[in-house]
């Protein structure tokens, strides 16, 4: 890999002929001006990838830019492309940095360079859309141009889009639950698998969980990953009914949650070497069964993964060797319907599937089963929880009864971005001190999905130009 840097080069653009200017504007532009260009050009397998605003900060604490971002996936391609690489990728930009806003990209950009390759993926909502499909390192440099922090592959295989070839297990613990209540649960994990004679690879997620792959021959459809996914979550959580659970509400949930869902058709979760949009820029670090006794999640940057890498390899290297069987699981899928446990919700905006129960969060049934209230909704987290410490403020009697997974911070996935919500569950809270339901503070829900249907979604534009990195 050679970089060759191009600070500074002054382009002349000759802007004569262009459009009219304003009435009373002056013609500064009748000349030429100078254009001052800052980037920076990589160079790997033959091709160049220029980096344009190469000393952008990303990362405001530890002042990593775009460059090091760039920098960074050269140093794990191996790893990183083993394991995002081959896979339809949803982009995930944050253009100006972890503090401002961020957007899903589904749809590859329109100005993209002729080897990056794509592949069109239809959606359960009857949309479709052409994604980027990394198959080199130079794509991951092309990503990190775009301020893609984050490697979000599907399941599958570009040549074949029916039959996942991952079975991912998202361990999400619940607010106040620790790392290691989290290492129990990825234990449990571990040996459940060991018995139904499935490889489990596990890493850090790179937030505050833990996922555990494993490789699966191709021969299931989604729904049928996504049943075994379910099935594994209620033996894991037959087995330590204290600390896991396969309860998909929040308001039901204690310790860590299982998210079978993540096996659904088109939810993707970060990838092993994914940087997370984190203060200290954290990466979702592949690990050995033995360190997970001892890693801790903040071992892993931006900045310490290279040398990790260059010591020890890609952990997870040996994975496509080792292609596992879902028979067993699906099995057990069946034993757990004769007695009973069915089917369980889907995330939102899937069609209700046969056999669902009924998608109704607890705290809204006709007979609600948790005490929920609404405090707000907002673009930004830091604003939904500015709006609860304001709840706090005026109900301090009741908030000092709450526990930390009595509070809900939702992360709402809409077409582009997400926001957040945040709700309270007052169980423990004495009833005659519950505060009312109050209007929501603040009260600034994401509107895009307004004005969609079917036929505007087939007709809309290619997210190339919707925003600049």
């Amino acid at each position: 890999m050679m970089t060759r840097p191009t600070r500074s080069r002054s382009i002349i653009l000759n802007v004569s002929g262009g459009p009219r200017l304003t009435a009373g504007a002056r013609s500064v532009y009748s000349r030429a001006m100078p254009i001052h260009v800052d980037r920076e050009i990589l160079t790997l397998a033959g091709r160049d990838v220029a980096i344009s605003n190469p000393h952008k900060v990303l990362f405001p604490q530890p002042g990593y830019t775009k460059l090091d971002l760039a920098r960074y996936y050269l140093a794990v391609s191996d790893g990183a492309l083993r394991a995002a690489g081959g896979r339809p990728n949803v982009l995930v930009r944050y253009p100006d940095g972890i503090d401002g806003e961020f957007f899903y990209q589904k749809r590859a950009p329109r100005s993209r360079p002729p080897w990056i390759d794509v592949v069109a993926l239809r959606f359960p909502s009857g949309r479709s859309a052409e994604e980027v499909v990394p198959r080199d390192g130079a794509a991951l440099l092309w990503m990190a141009n775009l301020a893609c922090l984050e490697l979000h592959p599907h399941p599958i295989r570009a040549e074949d889009l029916d039959h996942p070839d991952e079975l991912r297990i998202d361990l999400d613990p619940v607010p106040g639950v620790m790392w290691p209540e989290l290492r129990d649960v990825a234990r449990v994990v571990g040996g459940t698998l060991d018995d139904f004679g499935l490889v489990g690879w596990p890493k850090t997620s790179g937030s505050r969980g833990m996922h555990v792959y494993v490789r699966i021959e191709r021969r299931w459809a989604f729904d049928d990953v996504r049943r075994a996914a379910l099935a594994l979550a209620r033996e894991v959580e037959r087995r330590r009914p204290d600390l896991a659970t396969s309860k998909w509400w929040k308001e039901e949930r204690h310790g860590v949650f299982i998210d079978y869902n993540q096996n659904a058709k088109d939810r993707t979760i970060a990838a092993a070497y994914s940087v997370r949009a984190t203060p200290d820029a954290r990466v979702s670090a592949p690990l050995t069964w033995d360190e997970v006794d001892s890693a801790e999640p903040q071992d892993f940057t931006l900045a310490t993964m290279p040398a990790r890498f260059r010591a020890m390899g890609d952990l997870h290297e040996a994975m496509d060797r080792h292609p596992c069987s879902l028979e067993r699981l699906l099995e057990l899928s069946s034993r757990q319907a004769a007695d009973g446990l069915g089917d369980a919700p889907w995330p939102p905006h899937y069609r209700k599937q046969a056999g669902e129960p009924d998608r109704v969060q607890p705290s809204r049934r006709r007979t609600p089963t948790r005490p929920l209230i609404e405090i707000g909704r907002a673009q930004r987290k830091d604003e939904a929880l500015a709006g609860f410490e304001r709840w706090r403020a005026r109900h301090p009697d009741a908030a000092a009864h709450l526990a930390p997974a009595d509070v809900l911070v939702d992360a709402m996935r809409g077409r582009f971005r997400t926001w957040t919500r945040i709700r309270l569950n007052l169980q423990n809270v004495p009833v005659a001190m519950r505060p009312p339901q109050e209007r929501l503070d603040p009260d600034d829900t994401p509107d895009d999905w307004s004005g969609v249907s079917d036929r505007s979604a087939r007709r809309r534009r290619p997210s190339g130009a919707r925003k600049g990195s």
